[in-house]
Parts: C-alpha cells; sequence; structure tokens
C-alpha cells in the first residue's frame, strides 16, 4: 500500500469515493441529515490552507483518503471550538477495500505528520451511527472527550469527539 498526499486532479473522484463509502449510513440518517453530510464531504474544506489531503493506493488505485485539519481551524463550521491539536477528517475508504488496513494505515500517517510538526495529540470527530468507525479509534487508542461532542441537525446525531495523546 502506497500512502501519500493526493494530486488536484484526483479530487473529484476522492469526493465520489467518500459519498460511495459514507452512503451506507442513510439507513440511519433523516434525508435532510444526510444531505447535510454528503454536502460537508464533498466540500472544498479539504483544500483549504494547511490541511493535508491524503489518498492510499493499492495497485495503482485510490482505495482510500483522509483530510488532516491543521490546529486551530474551523473544521466544523463554528460546531465546535477551534481545538489546539490537528483533527483527522472524512476518513473514507473504498467499501470493497474495507478490513484490509487503509483506515488504519491512513491514520498512522495522521499521527505521524501531527508527531513530526511537533503535536502531542491529535482528534476527530465521528457520528454515532459510524459504529465500526468508533470501534476502530478505539481500538487505537482513541479515547472520548464528550465535552466537545456536536449534534448539527437536532436530530439525535450526536458528532462525538475523541482525541489520542500521540
Amino acid at each position: 500500500m502506497n500512502i501519500r498526499n493526493a494530486l488536484q486532479d484526483e479530487l473529484p473522484y476522492i469526493r465520489e469515493q467518500r459519498v460511495k463509502a459514507y452512503s451506507e449510513h442513510t439507513e440511519a440518517l433523516s434525508a435532510e441529515h444526510w444531505q447535510a453530510l454528503k454536502q460537508a464531504i464533498s466540500s472544498d474544506a479539504d483544500i483549504s490552507q494547511g490541511v493535508d489531503l491524503i489518498v492510499a493506493e493499492k495497485e495503482g488505485e485510490i482505495v482510500g483518503s483522509v483530510a488532516l485539519f491543521p490546529p486551530n481551524t474551523d473544521a466544523y463550521e463554528g460546531y465546535v471550538d477551534e481545538l489546539d491539536y490537528p483533527e483527522i477528517r472524512v476518513l473514507a475508504v473504498d467499501p470493497q477495500t474495507r478490513g484490509s488496513g487503509v483506515a488504519s494505515a491512513l491514520i498512522a500517517e495522521c499521527i505521524e505528520r501531527s508527531k513530526a510538526r511537533g503535536f502531542n495529540s491529535i482528534g476527530l470527530h465521528t457520528g454515532s451511527f459510524m459504529e465500526n468507525a468508533i470501534k476502530l479509534y478505539e481500538r487505537m487508542g482513541f479515547e472520548r472527550l464528550p465535552e466537545h461532542d456536536f449534534e448539527p441537525a437536532n436530530d439525535g446525531v450526536i458528532v462525538k469527539a475523541f482525541r489520542l495523546s500521540i
């Protein structure tokens, strides 16, 4: 597996792959919430100043991606106070490649980049409905930070905060 920075011309494919990966959760969400999530994961936020857009390749094909946001950015458009550590966002793995270590490799890359930049923590937020992702984060040592949770659509779906000391 090759982990590298995304190329500009790969953005449309990466965003399409994200929507495909996240669409498995449509049953757990209202139509309104799904539309808001779909818009968020397809936005230009991943090309903002200081954001690392990272991909995983297998046999020349992109099988997953993640965005690493720098600290002190409004990664969640006002829902969360700016945090003083990097934040993992929009982690997505092609559904046919799940279970092969892609997500773990992308997270490990984010951790290594954050360490190399001198940070001692890294965070992320994930929907309460993303049970497999939550299990992965907990296995990797991420701890819950409920004080940074938020409910974007006032529909009972909580976006849960996690942080890992590195």
